[in-house]
């Protein structure tokens, strides 16, 4: 047996180009891409399904907690099908093929203002839902037309308020000419992987910006983002929703499409979820990447009425239609990413809110991002990194003796 000595400037060369001196993020990054999407299954469960004395349903957000390996899931009642509230899920899966098996509900949490008393029913309509490492930020719609204002509030673990941001007046002044429409507002939350940056959207325009989405048009709704350091919004940009997919088989029946939640790759690349419903027609989810690099900071101006053309929307490519995919898909609204998988892919979760209706239900669909192919271990670099396994840990046999 003989030796190999390297200088070992040489091995952490060698290292380094293999990447084995990188530790383990805390809070797992987002993906610098979001390559081809794999379905991991689904899994249900039925309206009426009851834990804690509570209905189970209305499920309009979503997020993760990797510390305990838990989901966050805001329900959208406005107190009619119950107190405001959350629940706390776990997702179990099937490990030979990995496949997502099953919902279970462990917990559920009620939420509470500042002072620890209850929000009067019909004064919120919670949809947005991010875990910050601590705490919940969840943005409530409000109520336009008993005058309820949307909010972006934290929430402690237990359900109590924390803290607040401040909403621009031109979302909501209490003037009815202006601002949210009723329940086509804040319906998206999400951080981005530093926790520095959040953002909200509206679903559809602002009253002063444009009209809803029809069969022929989208709609411009607004992006918000806030620094969350300054605890001010830092910035809004335009979002181009698509247009209504189908018309309703009855006449004059109800159709809508909208932005209905977003996922922070960082504080300018999001994901853009949007759903289109059209009454006797279905549901028609699609998921967009958006990118603000070149979008104009509409900040300053209270209505796009007149500067749509003035104005650079954020850009968005389609990255998946859920229409493709063979499966009967429900009211998406929520997403979030979950666990990275034993195979070293990042998971993106998919909730629908089955609106309390005995016709649909909760739904959670589970995904696997493609890793990039730098970031795929080969034949090559799995020699060489043993090899220096080797070389670290006493020697090389000579394989000429």
């Amino acid at each position: 047996m003989f030796v190999l000595k390297f200088p070992i400037a040489t091995i952490l060369t060698l290292t380094l180009i293999l990447g084995l001196t990188q530790s383990p993020a805390i809070t797992p990054p987002a993906p610098d891409r979001i390559g081809e999407l794999t379905v991991l299954g689904t899994a249900t469960l039925p309206t009426g399904f009851t834990f804690a004395q509570t209905e189970v349903g209305g499920l309009s957000g979503i997020t993760y907690d990797a510390g305990r390996d838990l989901f966050y899931a805001v329900s959208d009642s406005r107190g009619d099908n119950g107190p405001p509230r959350f629940y706390t899920l776990k997702l179990n899966w099937n490990s030979e093929p990995l496949k997502l098996d099953s919902i279970e509900v462990v917990g559920v949490t009620f939420l509470v203002d500042a002072e620890g008393q209850s929000f009067p029913v019909g004064s919120i309509d919670p949809e947005g839902i991010a875990f910050d490492g601590n705490h919940l930020w969840i943005s409530s719609e409000g109520n336009v037309e008993r005058s309820h204002p949307p909010f972006v509030k934290q929430f402690s673990l237990q359900g109590r308020e924390v803290a607040e941001l401040p909403i621009p007046d031109k979302f909501f002044s209490g003037d009815r000419n202006i601002g949210i429409r009723n329940n086509l507002a804040l319906e998206s939350l999400t951080l981005t992987p530093d926790g520095n940056t959040l953002f909200t959207a509206t679903e559809n325009a602002l009253i002063q910006d444009g009209p809803e989405a029809d069969e022929n048009r989208g709609s411009p709704s607004r992006i918000l983002r806030y620094n969350l350091a300054a605890a001010e919004p830092e910035g809004e940009f335009l979002y181009e929703t698509e247009s209504v997919v189908a018309s309703s088989i009855i006449s004059g029946g109800f159709r809508i499409n909208g932005l209905v939640d977003l996922l922070a790759l960082s504080d300018t690349r999001l994901l853009a979820l949007e759903r289109s419903f059209a009454l006797g027609t279905g549901n028609t989810i699609r998921l967009f990447e958006v990118s603000l690099a070149a979008a104009t900071d509409i900040a300053s101006v209270d209505s796009l009425k007149n500067h749509i053309g003035d104005v650079s929307p954020a850009s968005k490519t389609l990255l998946l239609s859920f229409n493709t995919l063979g499966l009967a898909v429900d009211n998406v609204e929520g997403l979030t990413f979950g666990p990275i998988l034993p195979d070293g892919r990042r998971s993106l979760i998919f909730v629908a809110d089955n609106n309390f209706n005995p016709l649909q239900q909760t739904q959670v669909i589970a995904f696997a991002i493609a890793r990039p192919l730098s970031s795929r271990p080969n034949a090559f670099s799995q020699r060489v990194s043993s090899f220096i396994q080797k070389i670290l840990s006493g020697g090389v046999d000579n394989p000429g003796k």
